[in-house]
């Protein structure tokens, strides 16, 4: 694969939230997924923070194998609910059962984000933690979210940007973070390295 020479970086991730997020700060990068499989080391974690920096570097450095000369940014975000990993929803039941049970109170998001550089050496790997303050939910605020699908493909099965107020009473930590990247703690990380935004008309 040929990566254009003006972006700044590779993302190792096909969110679509994580790419909006970054996009929207003004960087410029290319999406390549990595083939990390993430179910087997879930299945055995028992630490939360501990789960989503192993697999933020994991993806950063399977992606950083094929372009060593490329700065990688890894991610992945896990639900924790009482010291419980709540992961992605396998069906319409098990993003039901999550719901009630992450809906009846406080859970923590953490993000895991890493940063791998390859020909010069560089890992860097961090964790972010925001705690949200759930509203309770009625039986129907339950049974349209299930239905309407919003669920799938997101740990915790629900996602901030889409149940706004209607879900969360407030939050402790990083907005953005629950939605998939901690973008304050990203673009301090991006700095240290020289990596800025690249805004229209910034060069003119």
């Amino acid at each position: 694969m040929h990566l254009p020479n003006h972006s700044q970086f590779i993302l190792a991730s096909v969110s679509p939230r994580r790419r909006r997020l970054l996009q929207q700060a003004g960087y410029q990068f290319e999406v390549v997924p990595s083939a990390v499989d993430e179910t087997a080391a879930e299945a055995t974690a028992t630490d939360s923070e501990l789960l989503s920096r192993r697999l933020a570097l994991a993806k950063a450095r399977d992606v950083a194998e094929r372009f060593a000369d490329r700065l990688v940014l890894g991610a992945d975000t896990v639900v924790d609910a009482d010291g419980h990993i709540i992961g992605k929803a396998l069906d319409a039941a098990d993003a039901e059962r999550i719901t009630r049970r992450l809906f009846s109170g406080p859970h923590k998001v953490i993000t895991g984000v890493a940063l791998v550089w390859a020909v010069r050496n560089i890992e860097i790997v961090e964790a972010d933690s925001t705690t949200v303050y759930p509203n309770p939910l009625s039986e129907a605020q339950i049974a349209e979210h299930i239905a309407g699908g919003g669920w799938q493909g997101k740990a915790g099965a629900y996602g901030i940007q889409e149940t706004g107020d209607a879900f969360v009473q407030r939050i402790e930590g990083s907005f953005t973070n629950v939605m998939g990247l901690p973008m304050e703690r990203i673009e301090r990380l991006l700095s240290a390295l020289d990596i800025y935004p690249h805004r229209r008309g910034a060069d003119g």
